[in-house]
């Protein structure tokens, strides 16, 4: 994830909306029909499971990483002061636009996480985005810079597999060994409070065969100083 000095910003209304040339679109195919059934169970047990652990604040600014059409981010925007929704994919935040009004309290961003740049997080949350990112531990490292002294982090996504989940498709991560995971954290400067796994997808990505994996939901905080 690198910096771009070359981006360029415009504002619609009360969306801040960060642009990036060349990027990529893997979902941009997709994005149109993304909130099927299973996408939003999939949201809705992350949310669930999130709540169990933390209790999002009235005058907390979140940031969602990887926020998609807003499955997850936009059950939480009633509970927090703000939200900043990162992606990378342009047509995925289109579908989120579409369904955000005028004057709600968000920013969105389109790039890299790296873009962001003020330090005013009170809470991070990403479902099923991670494996996405290829370098973790310089992410961690900018949300550790831009997180507030206290901040929470919860992170969802899928224990480690065979890259059956992508249907062998290139992504970064082949999901996550946990352990591992969480050693990235605490290098970072982060505390991990919890790790479970709070559900198991069974889907049939290979023709024939069904395949069960795992999703955790990691549970840090930074450090109060």
């Amino acid at each position: 994830m690198s910096f771009c000095p070359s981006e360029q910003i415009t504002t619609e209304r009360r969306l801040v909306v960060k642009k990036k040339s060349k990027m990529t679109d893997y979902f941009a195919d997709r994005a149109a029909q993304w909130d099927k059934p299973g996408k939003i169970e999939m949201a809705d047990n992350f949310v669930q499971a999130l709540l169990k652990h933390i209790e999002p604040k009235p005058h907390w600014k979140a940031l969602e990483i990887g926020a998609g059409t807003g499955l997850v981010g936009l059950q939480l925007l009633p509970r927090v002061r703000s939200i900043v929704f990162e992606d990378t994919s342009e047509e995925m935040l289109k579908v989120l636009r579409s369904k955000i009004d005028d004057n709600a309290p968000v920013e969105i961003l389109h790039g890299e996480i790296s873009k962001y740049r003020s330090a005013d997080i009170d809470f991070v949350f990403s479902n099923m985005a991670f494996h996405h990112i290829e370098d973790i531990p310089k992410t961690l490292e900018h949300l550790f810079v831009i997180t507030t002294p206290d901040a929470k982090i919860a992170i969802g996504d899928i224990r480690s597999e065979d890259g059956s989940f992508h249907r062998f498709d290139p992504v970064p991560h082949k999901g996550f060994d946990t352990n591992e995971l969480s050693a990235q954290f605490e290098k970072a400067g982060f505390r991990v409070l919890h790790v479970e796994t709070y559900n198991v997808l069974r889907q049939e990505k290979i023709p024939g065969k069904l395949s069960d994996y795992e999703q955790f939901i990691l549970i840090a905080e930074k450090p109060a100083m």
